[in-house]
């Protein structure tokens, strides 16, 4: 397996070995000694699934007093994945990631707590997965609009299909301000 730092502090890309032949493939999608000397070493309680159709994007979400680390994989499909760092006591505020993760290219994203995370879809559908390390709750629940301009996300996709309670997520500058 490797591992790739990003320019956020824990988030990790994984790239699991795959083996295939003409018959498909076997890729271990979590095995906690490689996950562990990888770093992450927190427990998983829950695991998600997800299915979307393309141009839907979901997030950006985190949870504030009960944060979750999330281990995320693109399972069928294509999505860009984006991980945003909203401790205004950061060095990092406000700065983002963003990577493709595929049935092609069997990537995993390590999310450690704390930081927002959301996604787009960029193929027809996609079915994405999320190991956590906390359960959800959803009157925890913080957000970022999609859209903010001081963290200029380069999303793959003009006009994105977004829940009601995503448009109206707050900025990074209610954030800073405690306003959210």
């Amino acid at each position: 397996m490797n591992v790739v730092e990003t320019q956020l502090p824990g988030v990790l890309i994984i790239e699991p070995k795959v083996f295939g032949d003409h018959r498909g493939f076997f890729k271990e999608t979590f095995q906690i000694e490689r996950y562990q000397e990888a770093g992450i070493d927190l427990s998983f309680v829950q695991d998600n699934h997800s299915r979307s159709q393309r141009g839907v994007l979901r997030g950006l979400h985190w949870q504030k007093t009960r944060p979750q680390g999330k281990l995320v994989s693109c399972a069928m499909g294509a999505v860009f994945d984006v991980t945003v760092d909203v401790n205004p006591s950061s060095e990092t505020f406000g700065t983002y990631v963003g990577v493709e993760l595929s049935d092609k290219n069997h990537r995993q994203l390590w999310i450690p707590p704390g930081y927002a995370h959301g996604f787009c879809v960029l193929s027809e559908t996609a079915d994405f997965q999320y190991k956590c390390t906390d359960l959800y709750f959803p009157e925890d629940e913080g957000g970022l609009i999609w859209n903010d301009p001081e963290v200029s996300i380069e999303w793959p996709i003009e006009s994105p299909s977004l829940s009601e309670k995503d448009l109206s997520l707050p900025t990074l500058d209610q954030i800073r301000r405690g306003a959210a």
